[in-house]
């Protein structure tokens, strides 16, 4: 980040045909011999390697009495995740026992 040299104001880019200056917005100041800084990073592992996948057992989560939809079993697990904006209700899913159907309720 530049700063103007007459008035202290941050220096924006401009294009200009082939060439890109920095231009103070309050004053007018431009700086002529700009040159974009570039940066590169070089990566030597795959960012998910280290993610650990934690998958749902049916048997560590709980059970309750519903209909399920695809077969007519009366009998689901269910768990709740919040897939909307924090200022709405969460989603409960549920998945049936005996067909492994699932579906969500929202709140």
């Amino acid at each position: 980040m530049n700063f103007c040299e007459k008035c202290g104001s941050v220096l924006v880019p401009k294009k200009e045909k082939d060439r890109t200056v920095l231009v103070c917005k309050k004053c007018g100041f431009r700086l002529e011999d700009y040159k974009p800084l570039e940066i590169s990073e070089d990566v030597d592992k795959n960012p998910l390697d280290d993610v650990i996948i934690i998958e749902k057992k049916e048997e560590a989560l709980p059970k309750t009495k519903t209909v399920c939809p695809k077969c007519g079993n009366k009998e689901a697990v269910w768990w709740i995740q919040q897939t909307r904006s924090t200022d709405e209700a969460p989603t409960l899913f549920l998945r049936c026992t005996k067909c492994k159907h699932s579906w969500r309720e929202y709140g």
